[in-house]
C-alpha cells in the first residue's frame, strides 16, 4: 500500500518527525458519540498510532444521524465495539482499544499512559469526573460540548480548568441532547475541532487552552472567549 499520510507530511512543520509522533501517540476518547465519532474516526485516519474508546453505552436508533461511526445494523451493539469495527476498517494501521464502562473518579488506572483525553461525555457528572481524573494524572484534556445549533470546544491543561470556564459546576445549559435536541452537522463541526486540538497538542504545538471556542451553526461563525485560571477554584 503506498504511504496514505503523503499529504501530511509535506505540510510545511509536520513532515516525517510530526508523523512519527502521531504513530507513537495514544489518545483515550470518553463518550463515542456525536462527538466522540468524528474525533476517533479523523485521529484514527491521521494515523494516531493507539485509541483508547470509553462507553458505556450501546447504539440506539436515534443515535445514527450524528454518530457517524454507527449503521442501522450496529443497533443495540456496545458503542465502543460497533466504534471498534468501523476504524479497524477504514484505519487499520491504529490500535483501537475498548472499554465498556462508565468512567468515574476512581479510574484513573483506565486513563494512564494516555498523551491527550478527550471529554466527549453528554452530562455535568460524567465531565466533571473527567476533569478530575486527567488533572490527577496531569495529561491534558480536549473538551467540547454541544446542543441544538451551538457548540464549544476548549483545552483544559496546567493554566485553565474546567471550573475556570464553568465556575457555577454545570449550570450552563449544554448538557445532554435527549430533552434539548441537536444537530447532527453541528457535531461534527466540534468533533472535528475537537481532533484538530489533539492533534496540536500531540504535536507539541499550542492548543486553544485559555481560549473558549463556540461556533453557531445557523449563522455559521465562531468566536473565541478568554479564559484566566480562578486562583484556589480547581475540582
Amino acid at each position: 500500500m503506498s504511504d496514505p499520510f503523503v499529504r501530511q507530511r509535506i505540510v510545511p512543520g509536520f513532515g516525517e518527525e510530526g508523523q512519527e509522533r502521531l504513530a507513537s501517540a495514544r489518545v483515550a476518547i470518553v463518550g463515542v458519540g456525536g462527538l466522540g465519532c468524528p474525533a476517533a474516526q479523523y485521529l484514527a485516519a491521521s494515523g494516531v498510532g493507539g485509541l483508547t474508546l470509553i462507553d458505556a453505552d450501546s447504539v440506539q436508533t436515534s443515535n445514527l444521524p450524528r454518530q457517524i461511526l454507527f449503521g442501522p445494523t450496529d443497533v443495540g451493539s456496545p458503542k465502543v465495539d460497533a466504534a471498534a469495527t468501523a476504524l479497524a476498517a477504514s484505519s487499520p494501521w491504529c490500535r483501537v482499544e475498548t472499554r465498556a464502562i462508565r468512567l468515574g473518579p476512581d479510574d484513573a488506572g483506565v486513563l494512564k499512559g494516555h498523551d491527550v483525553v478527550i471529554d466527549a461525555t453528554d452530562t455535568w457528572v460524567s465531565r466533571r469526573d473527567v476533569f478530575s481524573v486527567t488533572r490527577s494524572l496531569g495529561v491534558p484534556l480536549v473538551w467540547g460540548a454541544v446542543q441544538g445549533w451551538h457548540g464549544q470546544v476548549t483545552v483544559f491543561g496546567d493554566r485553565v480548568g474546567l471550573d475556570d470556564v464553568f465556575p457555577d459546576r454545570g449550570l450552563d445549559p449544554l448538557d445532554g441532547c435527549e430533552g434539548q435536541g441537536v444537530i447532527g452537522p453541528v457535531c461534527g463541526l466540534v468533533g472535528t475541532a475537537m481532533a484538530t486540538q489533539t492533534l496540536l497538542a500531540l504535536l507539541g504545538e499550542q492548543t486553544m487552552e485559555g481560549r473558549l471556542s463556540i461556533v453557531d451553526g445557523r449563522a455559521g461563525g465562531w468566536r473565541d472567549v478568554p479564559v484566566r485560571s480562578r486562583a484556589g477554584v480547581r475540582a
